[in-house]
């Protein structure tokens, strides 16, 4: 559940009237929160406005007083929304799911209830909620419009079908006109905290590659040390362990002899996603964008490697730079989940155009992984610049996986040849010895990653 309040304008002197209904009380508004993101003239009133003012001038040059009255209530209703103070609805939301863990393809049921907790009646306002890019409405509608007195509560609610991922609801959209209908006002309505749908499959295990930290850890290396699987035995040292022995040789043969296990060590991993305009290309309209399968790969992503020692850093390319430097714990890994639901880069909105120099950010990634950093890029492979990217990562001795959510289609021609053209690119990075999990949507990305491990097995 989650609650949020919120206005839309500055306030308004004593015994004001709203340009969304009438005010009922004269005490000021103090505590208001501005919310306002856009104020518009509707024109609605333009045309009749000028048929008025023709009727008006008619009666007068014709002497008929009755077409110079009737144009008045016209004119009183366009002047209605310049001649009166500003307005300041403010909004209470309640949002609730009656299931925030369900199963893939689950039907959830969200409910929302707004409240007026305003001193003026909303006369005409319409409200959208925040629906995850990823999660189908499946009955019902997020869009509302009612009236609201103050005080008083409107409630609606729709059903959406549950995927893969941890998918946040986005605030609240309202939008509000006056009683004329001649002023539009947009508004967001925050949620704090913020309703968040959780659809988790367990990635069994994260495919890393040899190359690691001196720390212990779970990756197996090819040097002996200690460990749990066996590498080889070697002539005793003064200061081996005790424990490291191997006594039965010794009372067979009566030589000291040392065991040596594979080590395992702490590996260095940063989820790099691709947040540039072609991630976010969808197999058809309506359906989720490569961008959100790359930001729900990356929630389960860091589910798995948060139960492990490893160290795990989060970057994305996109409209800006984003940085996490690789860390352990669970604070870290709040802190990376935070940034993947509030940074600007990962939107899931497109943005409007290509970063200026996507190879500043390429060049400052670089830059700031550690030698012993390995990368798992996000990316639907939409363009041959990130083909590009993960080959540099890898030829500057940084072991690359590419986790690609695969969402073509051969719905058209266009769409046929960028499927080949994505298919040309997965050829092009095995080739180079470099893993890439074709994630297909339609199954858990835990099942694709065990399918790869399969085949290289």
């Amino acid at each position: 559940m989650s609650n949020a309040t919120a206005t839309a304008e500055e306030g308004a002197t004593d015994g004001a009237v709203s340009n969304y209904g009438q005010r009922v009380s004269a005490a000021e508004d103090a505590d208001d929160l501005v919310v306002e993101q856009d104020r518009r003239r509707t024109g609605r009133w333009r045309g009749i406005v000028a048929v008025a003012l023709f009727a008006g001038a008619v009666g007068v040059l014709a002497a008929r007083p009755f077409l110079l009255l009737a144009t008045v209530p016209v004119a009183a209703f366009a002047a209605y929304p310049r001649l009166t103070g500003s307005p300041k609805p403010t909004l209470a939301v309640e949002r609730t799911v009656d299931d925030d863990t369900p199963d893939r393809g689950a039907d959830v049921e969200v409910t929302v209830r707004i409240t007026n907790t305003g001193r003026w009646p909303l006369s005409d306002v319409r409200f959208v909620d925040g629906v995850p890019p990823m999660l189908a409405v499946r009955d019902g509608s997020p869009r509302h419009a009612t009236f609201l007195w103050p005080g008083s509560t409107t409630e609606f609610s729709y059903t959406v079908g549950a995927e893969y991922g941890r998918h946040q609801f986005d605030p609240v959209t309202a939008m509000l006109r006056d009683v004329s209908g001649g002023t539009e006002l947009e508004a967001t309505v925050e949620s704090d905290p913020a309703t968040v749908l959780t659809c988790t499959d367990a990635v069994p295990e994260v495919p890393l590659r040899k190359q690691s930290r001196h720390s212990t850890g779970r990756l197996v290396t090819d040097d002996g040390g200690a460990g749990i699987e066996f590498h080889r035995t070697r002539e005793y040292q003064k200061g081996d362990p005790m424990s490291r022995i191997d006594w039965k040789r010794y009372a067979k043969t009566g030589e000291l002899t040392t065991v040596e296990f594979r080590e395992e060590r702490a590996a260095t991993i940063v989820l790099l996603i691709d947040a540039r305009q072609s991630a976010y290309r969808a197999s058809a309209e309506g359906e989720p964008h490569g961008m959100a399968y790359n930001l729900a790969g990356a929630e389960q992503l860091l589910t798995a490697l948060g139960e492990t020692r490893d160290y795990v850093g989060l970057a994305a390319i996109g409209r800006q730079f984003c940085w996490l430097a690789a860390g352990v714990g669970i604070e870290h890994e709040v802190t990376a989940r935070e940034l993947l639901a509030t940074h600007p880069v990962l939107s899931t909105v497109p943005p409007d155009e290509e970063p200026p120099d996507p190879d500043e950010q390429a060049a400052e990634l670089r830059k700031r992984l550690s030698g012993d950093a390995q990368v798992i890029l996000l990316s639907p492979l939409g363009d041959e610049y990130i083909t590009s990217l993960a080959l540099t990562l890898e030829a500057n001795g940084h072991p690359v996986t590419v986790v690609s959510p695969n969402v073509s289609s051969d719905a058209s021609v266009g769409a046929r040849l960028a499927s080949v053209d994505r298919e040309n690119r997965v050829s092009s990075l095995r080739q180079a010895e470099i893993p890439v999990i074709d994630w297909t949507p339609d199954q858990p990305l835990g099942t694709s990653i065990v399918d790869v491990m399969e085949v290289e097995q």
